[in-house]
């Protein structure tokens, strides 16, 4: 758990950063267009990490399974060619020689107080939906496939395959989610698509139904709108002023992702026993929520 804590430490400040640097470099107008390239290696990502596990597994010898994140360690080596290559953002740079720089502080005090509580309400609501739905609804698949008496390994298979197929469809949600992003702004292309999540996880799971359709149709299309947190890549740094930028946008996500470890365990303990479809028809309303309180972010940046 401690190694687990010091490693998600990186990962978090790690995406604050990279999204800042890349809100300060790239134009405007192709933003909605990294957003998705950002978001597309965060499921190139994952894929690659399931086929190693995969692959190890398949192996005719046996590999201690703490090794697989021995792998994780490779991407880290980059800092060194990050360090060494990309120049600090010109904005950045004039910024950090202002006579009078901010604080931390400075995110819960002024107009800067109600940026920061409107998109961290939003980012650990839908979050909170999203990462519930990534929990719970293998377990749902699992649960459904058991029932029908088939070999534990032929059930991995195919909630394996189902998952393959839901990250596949997640990259085309991603340049969707630009697309919208491009043509109505970002704050009406995130309401969209976050009202659209929750009208996909409420038609999975409204009413009962059977493994074929909820891994080959309705478990993709909630995946294809799980492209709207690709925009918050790009969204959340401009809202802040530059020396503020890394901070604000690191802590408003970052607080969502802890919101969502909790609900998935307040979630888990308020669902009937053993019913996982009634806590991830729950978990929609929290889309929902997100959604509408969407409606109410910031058009504009501290830069526009």
């Amino acid at each position: 758990m401690l190694f687990r804590f010091v490693a998600a430490l990186g990962i978090g400040g790690e995406w604050a950063v990279g999204a800042s640097l890349l809100a300060e470099t790239w134009p405007r107008s192709w933003r909605p267009w990294i957003a998705a390239v950002l978001q597309t290696g965060v499921n190139v990502g994952i894929l690659f990490a399931a086929a190693v596990v995969h692959g190890l597994a398949s192996l005719p010898f046996h590999i201690p399974e703490r090794y697989v994140f021995l792998i994780g360690v490779l991407p880290a080596l980059m800092v060194f060619w990050i360090r060494r290559r990309v120049p600090e953002p010109e904005t950045w740079t004039q910024a950090e020689h202002a006579t009078v720089k901010p604080r931390v502080s400075d995110l819960f005090r002024g107009a800067l107080a109600s940026i920061t509580a409107r998109t961290t309400a939003v980012c650990a609501l839908s979050l909170s939906a999203w990462w519930l739905f990534v929990f719970w609804h293998s377990q749902h698949l699992r649960q459904l496939l058991g029932a029908e008496g088939l070999p534990r390994d032929l059930v991995t298979q195919k909630i394996t395959a189902a998952f393959f197929c839901m990250i596949a469809v997640s990259i085309a949600g991603n340049f969707i989610a630009g697309a919208l992003a491009q043509r109505l702004g970002n704050r009406l292309a995130i309401t969209l698509m976050l009202a659209a999540l929750c009208a996909s996880m409420v038609g999975a799971y409204g009413v009962p139904r059977d493994f074929a359709s909820l891994a080959w149709f309705w478990i993709p299309l909630v995946g294809l709108f799980s492209g709207v947190f690709g925009l918050f890549t790009m969204y959340l740094p401009p809202l802040f002023p530059t020396l503020l930028r890394t901070t604000g946008a690191g802590f408003t996500y970052n607080i969502g992702r802890i919101a969502a470890a909790v609900a998935s365990i307040v979630f888990g303990w308020l669902a009937p026993v053993n019913d996982f479809r009634l806590a991830l028809l729950a978990a929609s309303a929290l889309a929902g929520l997100s959604a509408l309180l969407a409606l109410f972010l910031p058009a504009k940046g501290a830069e526009e």
